[in-house]
């Protein structure tokens, strides 16, 4: 999959694709709707598949001040997105002038003019333009107007109820990451830069490799099963693990940190892009009357986590 930022410089194997347009943020079970509406066009039409993305996410440009929301960065996007088989990613900037557009702006200025798109597939509760003003019956009557074919996918429904981001960003929050991975269809995921530690978890037996969150949601405190890899997009390996996600009150408490320990001795880490899958919630944060104490629990914490991975499967 190519990755291009939207300009006057698209190549042409990219223009006259069937697009889908959205933030997609998290790549959820409703999303892949979606994206496979633009696949099968593109399938049935002998064009290219491709998505229309924004960055940064418009919520983020609009409240900055926000705490932290995204369920995946551009990169963990572009990898799950790139699964799927889709040709092209065009990452739009969602700027002051992108947000000024009017809808009609939008349609002719960057899917007409800058993709000569054949076909959008979108939400059908997709919003555009300025103040939101564009919905899918306008780009209906713009898709007639200029020639490019659409479709408005209705809402994916589990139990009566539509599959959201929102919803998954709640049960990641209250600890349910094995329900977000149903929502999603995949395991939900943080990506990062190994960072130097202050080496509390090598003292204690149980090295680490630490991550700051940045811009993803702050799941629930506390400690889970993962799995973790250095990223290798889909070639990326894989390995058990447990991880810890707090601020160390034990140890007079700081910036909120993701700390993974790895049941099989790795390398060294520092500097290297890790991913981390979140499979199972172990416990709350808690605080320890000594560093013993946490360490008998850090090895049940061990032990369990190893029990759950064992018997886990692809949610998918």
């Amino acid at each position: 999959m190519q990755i291009l930022r939207h300009s006057s410089d698209v190549p042409p194997d990219a223009k006259g694709a069937s697009v889908a347009i959205g933030n997609f943020d998290g790549v959820h079970r409703g999303h892949r709707a979606v994206l496979d509406a633009a696949l099968q066009r593109a399938e049935a039409l002998g064009t290219a598949a491709a998505v229309l993305t924004f960055e940064p996410h418009p919520r983020s440009f609009f409240t900055p001040a926000a705490p932290p929301f995204r369920l995946t960065s551009l990169r963990d996007k572009a990898h799950a997105i790139e699964r799927l088989g889709i040709d092209f990613l065009i990452v739009r900037q969602f700027d002051k002038a992108f947000a000024s557009q009017s809808a009609e702006q939008f349609v002719e200025q960057e899917l007409v003019t800058g993709l000569a798109i054949a076909h959008a597939a979108t939400g059908s509760d997709f919003r555009f333009g300025q103040g939101r003003k564009g919905d899918a019956a306008m780009l209906q009557t713009l898709a007639t107007r200029f020639g490019f074919g659409y479709t408005a996918v209705a809402p994916v429904m589990t139990n009566g109820e539509a599959y959201s981001s929102t919803k998954i960003r709640d049960h990641l929050r209250e600890g349910r990451p094995d329900q977000a991975a149903r929502l999603l269809g995949h395991f939900w995921e943080v990506a990062g830069r190994v960072e130097p530690g202050a080496g509390l978890g090598r003292d204690l037996g149980f090295p680490t490799a630490n991550l700051a969150l940045g811009d993803h949601l702050h799941p629930k405190a506390g400690i889970y099963a993962v799995r973790a890899g250095i990223d290798a997009g889909p070639d990326t390996l894989w390995q058990d693990g447990v991880a810890y996600l707090g601020t160390r009150p034990t140890f007079g408490g700081g910036t909120k940190l993701l700390e993974v320990h790895f049941f099989a001795a790795q390398e060294t880490l520092y500097g290297k892009h890790l991913r981390v899958q979140f499979l199972a919630y172990l416990r709350e944060d808690a605080t320890f009357a000594d560093a013993e104490a946490l360490q008998r629990q850090m090895a049940e914490d061990r032990r369990r986590a190893g029990e759950v991975l064992a018997k886990a499967g692809d949610p998918a």
